[in-house]
């Protein structure tokens, strides 16, 4: 017996067979024999008066909805859980707060207002969260992309102010950037940046249109964050060496970047390289350790508050502010700032780059929450979170905050140590509570180097994505190519620009994939209803006179051409050119006619040798070739188009008398697709090939029958419930039609007979064939 949690292979499906009989079913058959169920249909009335009815229960549900708080913390087992979620909050407050203070550079504002970020988001979503375990609070791409807007918009150069140097008798005038003026800014923009971005969310989810975030695919998720880590590093990487370099925006921004830091390199602060590089290889051998023991440690060591706690310590010990002209935080101010209305009137500059931020911290915050929703056995509701997350944003930007999500790091901190409900992530603001309140001076000495390591420190994982792309090629080409298209776009044009022209590209895969389906040309496998491509499996049956086409994808104005192309790929002729050809031919042979060249009798036409070449009946069925835009008379006779023609045309042969459509694959039709299908049913019938559809979809039909598609021509017993039904409906067609041409070339021999033992053996003859003719007539029902 296998131990737990072992894998076993799936025992072998045991060999067995089944056998149906049922009648050969058309559309038409099994709809007259099987009652279709009777869809209801609503007025506008009914459905407003069902939305807008109120019950006790649903008006509790909708509450519970709006408010999950409600639903999820009367069950809350205090017992069992408290414990763990005091665990959890702890530990993953004292991270929220160093990650607060770190990713506040990123977000180009205060250290102190990363702390407010930490904080206030937190206590809206426990209300109106549907997540258990996502930590609430700034995120690093979502920082940077913050940052990215409020330095565009303040810059230092709009801040530099004139100031002397010197005696009265040689005075210099220096600029110098007013930071205080400066900061101010930035942390208003920010702030309206933050409650623009809520108001967004909250729209989005209002409106129910949270499947928004689908269209961020995987790979393109990983090369965004991917780029948007590299970008990261590179915005810390001049604060880790302590260079001063332009604040760049837009396309090439990081290239610029990059170029001035090593130009400036040889102005680095060694005190500050050094603290921010013992800073990184400590904090991610520590992470490395976290990970490879998780089973072994009950909780993880929180490297980040030590490593800080420690830094802050020789800093404030060997004064290297004063020392070695280090860069530190200098000042953390107490207590929180009352609620201030961001101006609105700034909304116009920031609303597409609004637009970006509030769908990328939306997608991050939903995947990493299904993630472990998934693990614990519970689902979150996606237009809730949208709205839980706008409130939150809403709600801090009034407190000075920039836009939150959630971090990886962190929900991993919370989830790690037991937490099982948001009451950690109450306790974990708690915490930040009161570093803001009371622990701020004491940070003070703290180098900013440290900080921005425990940034890079943390973008481990998202750097480690990049060995997602070789399985990526290898399972799937397209999402590869979207990954690395996604992340160079991303890190040439910046991160909104490069996020709208991932997602445009990744659009432009499917709709190429919806343009360019697969399609199969089928055969039988031997004494079986299973129809496989020829090309794939060996020992494929094909039935003569007849193919079978099988087309993956939807029949829509896009792919109309592609979908005639495969046909014409099956088949191996043009339905069109057949046409034209034959109406030349008979044109020249209707000419030999009228000289008297050829003459046409009921037998056939007889030339001038007496040679007798295809037989020509009257043809009162023959359509009209004007509909073909082909001037010509009317044609009155049909020909064997398969033999040696009299005239020299070369007329393509049509070795086939049906075709068969697998449309089981086939979602939806638009009106170009219908009226394709109508004239490739009419130019196939123009040639003597009738065509038939197999395993269309109800809604399919339906789509059809609303388009007009159906009339003499297309009628519905042209339609079957498999390809196997079409098949046998053919077959029986076929031999009941020899019999019938068996039985009409008796009868000919028969009246040609001048012998009284011939007539007689004829009339023997003719009982036997009406015999077999009645059998046929049975064999055709």
């Amino acid at each position: 017996m296998a131990a737990p949690g072992s894998r076993s292979e799936p025992p072998p499906l045991p060999e067995c067979s089944y056998a149906v009989s049922r009648p050969v079913y058309s559309e038409l058959l099994f709809q007259q024999r099987h009652e279709r169920r009777l869809q209801e249909r609503r007025t506008l009335r009914d459905s407003l008066a069902r939305s807008c009815s109120c019950s006790r229960k649903r008006a509790l549900g909708v509450l519970k909805s709006l408010l999950p708080v409600l639903d999820w913390l009367p069950k809350y087992r205090v017992k069992d859980w408290l414990l763990s979620d005091v665990i959890s909050g702890v530990s993953t407050g004292l991270v929220g707060t160093l990650q607060g203070m770190a990713y506040a550079l990123l977000a180009a504002v205060p250290i102190e207002y990363g702390l407010y970020s930490a904080f206030f988001p937190i206590l809206t979503y426990f209300i109106f969260g549907t997540s258990r375990h996502i930590s609430v609070g700034p995120f690093p791409v979502v920082s940077l992309m913050v940052g990215s807007v409020v330095l565009s918009m303040a810059p230092d150069e709009r801040f530099i102010t004139p100031s002397s140097n010197g005696s009265a008798l040689n005075t210099t005038m220096l600029n110098t950037v007013n930071t205080e003026a400066r900061d101010a800014a930035r942390v208003l923009i920010a702030s309206t940046l933050t409650l623009l971005v809520g108001i967004i969310q909250l729209v989005f989810g209002s409106l129910q249109i949270g499947f928004i975030v689908r269209y961020l695919a995987d790979p393109l998720v990983g090369g965004f964050t991917t780029a948007a880590a590299f970008q990261v590093l590179v915005s810390q990487l001049k604060i880790v060496l302590n260079v001063s370099t332009k604040n760049y925006n837009g396309v090439l921004s990081i290239i610029y970047t990059l170029i001035e830091i090593f130009q400036n390199i040889g102005n680095t602060n060694l005190a500050d390289f050094i603290a921010g590089l013992l800073t990184i290889i400590v904090c991610m051998a520590v992470k490395e350790l976290n990970d490879r023991f998780k089973h072994k440690i009950p909780v993880p060591i929180p490297i980040e508050v030590i490593v800080t706690i420690i830094a802050t310590a020789i800093s404030y010990g060997a004064n290297l502010e004063k020392n070695y002209n280090a860069g530190i935080v200098k000042s953390i101010p107490s207590g929180f700032l009352p609620p201030v209305l961001p101006p609105v009137a700034m909304f116009s500059e920031m609303l597409t780059a609004s637009f970006s931020i509030a769908v990328v911290a939306y997608a991050i915050a939903v995947s990493v929450g299904k993630v472990y929703a998934t693990k614990h056995d519970y689902t979150i509701d996606g237009n809730q979170e949208f709205i839980a997350f706008g409130i939150s944003n809403i709600f801090s930007g009034f407190f000075s905050c920039f836009v939150a999500t959630t971090a990886l790091s962190r929900t991993a901190v919370q989830e790690s140590t037991g937490g099982k409900t948001q009451i950690a992530g109450i306790i974990s603001a708690g915490i930040v509570m009161i570093a803001i309140v009371s622990l701020g001076k004491l940070l003070e000495p703290l180098q900013k180097s440290v900080l921005a390591a425990v940034v890079i420190a943390n973008l481990k994982g998202m750097f480690m994505q990049v060995c997602d792309v070789p399985r990526l090629w290898r399972q799937n080409k397209t999402d590869a190519v979207i990954w690395v298209f996604t992340c160079v776009m991303s890190i040439i044009l910046g991160l909104d620009l490069g996020l709208l022209a991932g997602l445009l590209f990744g659009l432009l895969t499917v709709v190429l994939r919806v343009q360019f389906p697969s399609w199969n040309d089928l055969g039988n496998i031997p004494s079986t209803d299973i129809y496989k491509s020829t090309k794939n499996y060996k020992n494929i049956e094909e039935l003569k006179g007849v193919k079978i086409l099988r087309f993956s994808g939807p029949i829509f104005y896009g792919n109309v051409d592609g979908f005639k192309k495969c046909i014409k790929s099956t088949v191996g002729f043009d339905a069109i050119r057949v046409y034209n050809k034959r109406l030349k031919a008979l044109r020249r042979i209707q000419k030999l006619i009228t000289k008297g060249q050829l003459k046409a009798t009921k037998n056939g036409i007889i030339s001038d040798a007496g040679s007798s070449n295809n037989a020509f009946e009257p043809d009162e069925d023959i359509e009209d070739p004007q509909e073909l835009d082909i001037p010509t008379k009317e044609i009155e006779f049909q020909v064997d188009w398969n033999a040696d023609l009299p005239v020299k045309v070369n007329v393509p042969k049509v070795p086939i008398h049906s075709l068969v459509l697998d449309c089981g694959a086939i979602s939806f039709l638009d009106v170009v697709g219908v009226r394709s299908l109508r004239m490739i049913v009419k130019e196939f019938q123009r040639i003597d090939v009738n065509v038939y559809f197999a395993s269309l979809q109800d809604h399919v039909i339906k789509q059809m029958e609303q388009c007009g598609f159906f009339d003499d021509n297309s009628r519905k017993d042209i339609f079957f419930l498999t390809i196997h039904d079409a098949i046998l409906y053919l077959q029986n067609q076929v031999k009941a039609q020899e019999g019938q041409d068996s039985i009409l070339e008796t009868i000919t021999l028969m009246q040609d007979c001048k012998d009284p033992l011939e007539l007689m053996e004829g009339k023997m003859a003719q009982e036997e064939l009406d015999v077999q003719e009645e059998a046929m007539r049975s064999l055709a029902s």
